[in-house]
């Protein structure tokens, strides 16, 4: 367990209100701070020392150091300087409250002044600030040093995850004028799993038993969607579907799949030194992951020329494999990836590419963010194959819009089965996983009939 997870673990998640700062305060902060970085900094690296017992030592010591300043403060502001500043030591500063708070799903600092969060899917400004821009930009040296990685003038973005999986990107001057800008998008402490999803309304259960199907009958799908539509926990979802019996190989840009199973090897790209060197891409590592034996390789996003090495391990016998792509619809996620391949460098003729695609591609899962702030499948599709130049899709799922919003602005609708038997049926009938017509039979909603009779 690494240091920050012990000291997370140790924190109580107690949420004190942010209070207007005054230059002087902010200077007696910064002045404890450091000294006690001077006195305990060896300390918070030693494992032999426990979560609790690091933090019984600092908060001593504040209080020991803020007595012997014998400033004028208040008891409650006391209170909350040492909080302030064990933050600072054992967390993330100003928004370690939002980290720890389940309902916050991202948190987004638009430089020292400006901190917004979602909250239960609405973005919403937070109380709550840095002393300046070398205080936010403290905060980013530690999270991204934390998994090797650096930022500064010479590579002013990177991606970064913190010890829990949450994602992390971050800008730094020059490119960030007026930042620097942190952006972590949090994980859950548990994966959600499909059943979270079901009470969510993301998809209903008649889907999730066609999704289940389809992966243990190694189907190859790309979960699309656009940012923040949830299409990782979807991927992170649809692999829990895999047997336990099968060696899967994963490749993301930075680790954030949770998969439970047994035989999983996690591999994660590597960007370049200071010197310009050692880079370890998405692609190099797909390529390599074939020569891994896997029973299902599992991308986290294809957003490069790795798309074409993707297509090719699904032509070659790695039947199952799963990966997600931007796009804003199924359509669109074809000629996404199109373009993709074509960034591997090589000049291939479109309908090859496209011959590729029909080949490889069994299923498309699209997710959209509505404007209720819900996160919904709203596509399932199949791909049939090639009809001349054009690769012909047919929808098995769609969400049905015509349902209208309720009161409180929620979309009614749900995901609902076209009707439509997809020609892949008969391939998972073949390896023993039969889809009974009711899994294609669109459920009556409540709501509806009651519509329909007035």
């Amino acid at each position: 367990m690494s240091l920050y997870e012990r000291l997370h673990e140790s924190k109580p998640q107690v949420v004190v209100p942010q209070r207007m700062r005054s230059a002087a305060v902010d200077q007696l902060r910064q002045k404890i701070h450091d000294a006690l970085i001077d006195e305990l900094g060896p300390l918070a690296y030693d494992n032999r020392i426990s979560p609790e017992d690091l933090r019984r030592r600092v908060m001593s010591h504040l209080q020991d150091a803020l007595a012997s300043e014998k400033a004028p403060l208040s008891a409650a502001d006391k209170a909350q300087l040492i909080d302030d500043i064990a933050d600072e030591v054992l967390g993330y500063g100003p928004i370690d409250r939002y980290l720890k708070d389940d309902d916050v799903t991202e948190v987004m600092c638009n430089g020292p002044d400006h901190v917004f969060i979602e909250c239960k899917g609405r973005l919403q400004q937070a109380p709550a600030s840095f002393v300046d821009e070398t205080h936010l930009r403290r905060l980013i040296d530690k999270i991204v040093g934390q998994v090797g990685r650096r930022v500064d003038e010479s590579t002013p973005m990177v991606d970064a995850r913190l010890p829990d999986g949450s994602r992390v990107n971050a800008v730094v001057h020059p490119l960030a004028v007026g930042g620097p800008f942190l952006t972590i998008r949090k994980f859950s402490r548990d994966p959600l799993k499909v059943r979270d999803l079901i009470r969510y309304g993301t998809l209903n259960q008649q889907a999730a038993d066609f999704l289940d199907g389809c992966v243990k009958g190694r189907l190859n799908v790309i979960v699309s969607g656009g940012t923040g539509t949830g299409k990782t926990t979807t991927l992170n979802v649809l692999s829990s579907f895999i047997p336990s019996d099968e060696r899967i190989v994963t490749v993301e840009d930075a680790k954030e799949l949770q998969l439970h199973q047994t035989h999983v090897l996690s591999m994660e790209a590597r960007p370049a030194n200071i010197e310009g060197k050692g880079e370890v891409a998405i692609r190099d590592l797909v390529r390599n992951s074939l020569r891994m034996r896997p029973d299902r390789i599992v991308v986290g996003e294809c957003r490069g020329g790795e798309a074409l090495d993707m297509l090719q391990a699904m032509n070659t016998g790695h039947d199952g494999s799963l990966t997600t792509i931007h796009s804003n619809s199924p359509r669109d996620t074809l000629s996404r990836l199109e373009t993709l391949t074509l960034m591997a460098g090589f000049d291939l003729p479109l309908r090859a590419i496209r011959e590729q695609m029909a080949s490889a591609l069994d299923m498309i899962v699209h997710l959209s963010r509505l404007r209720d702030g819900t996160r919904r499948i709203t596509h399932i599709t199949e791909v049939q194959g090639m009809e001349g130049e054009v690769i012909v899709l047919q929808d098995v799922f769609l969400f049905d819009f015509s349902m209208g919003v309720d009161d409180d602005g929620r979309f009614r609708g749900c995901l609902k089965p076209t009707g439509v038997r997809p020609k892949f049926s008969e391939r998972l009938a073949d390896q023993g996983i039969r889809l009974g017509s009711e899994m294609f039979t669109p459920e009556v909603d409540p709501f509806e009939l009651s519509r329909r009779r007035r």
